[in-house]
């Protein structure tokens, strides 16, 4: 197929379009930053912001699908700066405003596992797709992904744009150098600064970048069966922010000390997703775990960064 895949030069977006490649696709990225990590993909990428619909005249028109990948994605800068959350809610209008006008009839979202909230689940019990809802929404950021995922619905039922929900959940790994919790804990650990942990029983679903991305290329291959549906893209097992701050101190053998302090507001402090139905509809089966994919991304940090 012809895939657009906008925030190509992401993390997820990087290693999608190198998956997306390696079995076939044709792929075009669209984003406003280059991909600093593969000259291939920047290659693709077409210089674009989003929030402009008269730049998309760029984008190519004969598309077979668009996975929307582009967004402002740190959930506390997001409630520091809410305007970043209407950016998030008018690039999806305008992907699928494109969509629509192109009669490209096949879609792909990136939502959040943030869209759940705080919910309080009976003991053992993880967050199957039903569980989102607006009235648990904690932040301008999962505000922006519940309205996403609303303009998604709407497109569908009004112009017939078939399309597949994911919420992510911590994605981690490769190409990823940015402010988020692993690399940060990374760098300040090989620094041997002071590790602060926002919420000692803060515990989330990690989810390592090619279980992720696998997931997006199983959805790719069986749309017509899976499509029209939210699935949960994660590991399915959860891990506190305290033990990766150890984790990532006994990687390094750093001194570093681990600070905790409360929860940030609008963060969500606790999830753990129910994976069952990406498993079921898809084949998704999850290959790293918490502590494999720790360690393969440092040693890719080493090397890399």
């Amino acid at each position: 197929m012809k895939i657009l895949v906008t925030g190509s030069s992401g993390t997820i977006g990087t290693r999608l379009c190198e998956a997306l490649l390696s079995v076939g696709h044709t792929v075009t990225g669209a984003d406003w930053e280059p991909c600093k990590w593969n000259p291939i993909v920047e290659k693709l990428r077409i210089n674009i912001d989003l929030r402009d619909k008269e730049k998309f005249s760029a984008l190519p028109k004969d598309i077979d699908m668009i996975i929307h990948l582009a967004a402002n994605a740190r959930v506390y800068e997001l409630v520091e700066h809410p305007e970043r959350a209407m950016d998030n809610i008018v690039d999806t209008f305008n992907i699928l405003e494109f969509a629509r006008e192109n009669n490209i009839k096949k879609m792909m979202f990136a939502s959040s596992r943030e869209t759940y909230g705080n919910i309080h689940l009976p003991s053992g019990e993880k967050y199957s797709e039903d569980k989102a809802h607006f009235m648990t929404c904690e932040s301008p950021y999962a505000a922006s992904k519940i309205a996403g995922e609303a303009l998604i619905e709407s497109y569908k039922r009004c112009y017939g744009i078939d399309s597949i929900i994911w919420r992510f959940s911590n994605v981690y790994g490769m190409y990823d150098d940015s402010i988020r919790v692993v690399p940060l804990f990374f760098r300040q650990a090989k620094a041997g600064e002071t590790l602060n942990v926002f919420g000692k029983e803060k515990c989330l679903d990690f989810t390592y970048i090619d279980d992720c991305v696998a997931g997006i290329l199983l959805g790719v291959e069986k749309f017509e069966t899976a499509k029209n549906d939210t699935y949960n893209l994660a590991y399915g097992e959860g891990t506190t922010i305290l033990h990766l701050a150890e984790e990532m101190k006994r990687l390094l053998k750093s001194d570093s000390k681990i600070v905790t302090t409360s929860a940030r507001t609008g963060e969500v402090t606790h999830y753990i997703a129910d994976i069952s139905k990406a498993q079921k509809k898809l084949g998704y089966r999850p290959q790293t775990p918490f502590a494999e994919g720790v360690k393969k991304s440092v040693e890719w940090y080493i090397k890399n960064t």
